[in-house]
């Protein structure tokens, strides 16, 4: 009899671990697609421009329109939290996959914008939701460590994923197939979900309307005014207007939180010095991420002159680097704890862009290009998993969405603002350059080159080269700085917790709301031991 009734546990484990497999493969696919997403359309960014006639300034607009929405409006975290969060997801999904198709059959510029931005929506209900799920799936230790792991390393190579997916697809069919792509993928994923995924406890609530309105219209302003002065100057009306009217909604954004019962961001999560730490680090190291990718395909393709397969292969490797590095953090974290992972990799981050600054037209991607990315990958993967872990570490159930998708929402905006600034530094620079180069080139021209200018106002290689790797040369410089500030918060602001160490290591400190009480870290006080650093570290 004793026997017997041994029999069945192994069994039961085995599903669980199996079905939690298939779950965690679900969400990560989810997030794999939006987050690739925002750099599949990069490869294809050339052929936008000569179809749509877009100005290289306004092009990042391809990527911002996405990240604005997918990061400003925060919609998932909190409407998981009260609707149910595999329901919210597969909405997010579904909504995701109609405006890709959307996008693809798009014959205008603003058409294609206007279906980024819906394709930002469905993001910002996605991702976050998804997050959460795995906070809800898996319990903290080394289950949600190896569960986070996959999520991180897909967060950060999704990136790099996205370039070598756009050229295929480029290189194959056409630009339009970088969207067409996500709907049969949308539409499994959204089919999968409810055999894999559990439904998670409604909770009640409203939503914070218009904090999600006032966040997202101050980030869009603000990024547009910093493309503005790219293009028309820093002292330019709408330029001005455009950053004092950003100033007043995301004023007016963060009164509305503070008097809100439900906010969309609840501020208290900011008074615990590393969550707020964590999002800080996010912001800079997601600023500096999509300068990097958005530039380089740019060098690559018109500088190089590499083919959109070739050129999306070429950031193959750091997508292997990130996988390693983020494989490695997530076993070692348990051990060491998160600090050390956070400013090696910042640093390691800012050094492969430092390396980056001294691309120009002679660079080759052998010699010049490869290196910096792998180091700069190398130090993305492990800052990926213990930025994750820390952002949502004791938080309650019942916030978990909430802190997630403020998460995501430091990434995206992160993101745009950073591309903003950058492009911003990219057109200024690269302005100076073609008055250095337009007299050399209207001296040294054939004849059909002064046509083509004349006709077109683009300067043709090698002087058009010159013009355009300088300015990349200079957003490099600027997002080195912004991972040098994600390693000086890293160094001075994060902390080594007793509380975070056993949470990773899966030992006594409860769950919030497993035998703690469901409200034990909800607000600013979050437990005394949350908020200590531990002895000697």
């Amino acid at each position: 009899m004793t026997g017997s009734r041994a029999t069945p546990a192994p069994t039961a484990t085995a599903h669980d671990r199996h079905r939690g497999g298939l779950a965690l493969l679900v969400i990560a696919s989810c997030q794999l697609m939006v987050v690739l997403d925002v750099t599949i359309v990069n490869i294809a960014l050339p052929h936008m421009q000569k179809d749509l006639g877009f100005s290289t300034e306004n092009l990042s607009w391809v990527v911002n329109a996405y990240t604005l929405t997918f990061g400003g409006l925060l919609l998932g975290g909190r409407l998981g939290d009260i609707l149910g969060r595999r329901r919210v997801f597969v909405f997010g999904v579904l909504l995701f996959v109609f405006a890709s198709l959307l996008g693809g059959l798009s014959q205008e510029g603003w058409q294609l914008l206007a279906a980024r931005s819906l394709q930002g929506v469905g993001g910002a209900i996605a991702s976050p939701t998804a997050l959460s799920l795995i906070t809800t799936t898996f319990r903290e230790g080394p289950e949600r460590n190896r569960a986070f792991g996959v999520f991180a390393a897909v967060s950060a190579g999704g990136s790099a994923i996205g370039l070598l997916a756009g050229g295929v697809l480029v290189e194959w069919l056409d630009w339009r197939w970088v969207l067409f792509v996500n709907v049969p993928i949308g539409l499994l994923i959204a089919l999968a979900t409810p055999r894999f995924i559990p439904e998670s406890e409604r909770r009640p609530g409203h939503f914070d309307i218009a904090g999600a309105l006032t966040s997202t219209a101050g980030m869009v302003l603000l990024v547009y005014g910093f493309i503005r002065a790219s293009e028309e100057g820093w002292t330019e009306a709408l330029t001005l207007g455009s950053f004092a009217a950003a100033v007043v909604l995301l004023a007016v954004f963060i009164l509305v939180e503070r008097g809100s019962k439900q906010p969309i961001t609840p501020l208290w999560m900011f008074r615990d010095r590393n969550r707020a730490g964590s999002y800080a680090m996010m912001l800079s190291l997601a600023a500096a991420m999509f300068g990097m990718f958005f530039f380089l395909t740019l060098f690559v393709q018109n500088v190089l002159e590499f083919s959109p397969l070739r050129a999306g292969l070429a950031f193959l490797p750091v997508s292997a680097v990130i996988a390693v590095s983020a494989g490695l953090a997530s076993q070692l974290l348990p051990k060491w704890g998160p600090k050390p992972f956070m400013v090696v990799g910042a640093l390691l981050a800012a050094a492969g862009l430092g390396w980056l600054t001294l691309t120009d037209v002679h660079s080759t991607y052998l010699g010049s290009i490869l290196g910096p990315m792998l180091v700069f990958g190398f130090g993305m993967g492990m800052q990926f998993v213990s930025l994750t872990l820390m952002a949502v570490s004791g938080v309650a159930p019942k916030e978990a969405g909430a802190a997630s998708g403020v998460l995501n929402a430091t990434q995206q905006v992160g993101g745009s603002l950073g591309l903003s600034i950058l492009v911003t530094t990219f057109g200024t620079a690269s302005r100076n350059e073609a008055s250095d180069q337009v007299p050399k080139f209207l001296r040294e021209g054939t004849p059909a080159q002064l046509l083509e200018f004349r006709r077109t106002g683009q300067l043709p290689s090698p002087w058009g080269d010159q013009v355009l790797t300088s300015g990349v040369s200079s957003a490099f410089v600027v997002a080195a700085c912004f991972a040098v500030l994600a390693a000086i918060v890293a160094l001075f602001v994060i902390q080594v917790r007793s509380s975070d160490l056993a949470r990773l290591q899966g030992g006594a400190t409860p769950l919030a709301g497993e035998g703690a009480g469901e409200d034990a870290e909800t607000g600013p006080g979050a437990g005394p031991d949350t908020d200590r650093p531990a002895k000697g570290r």
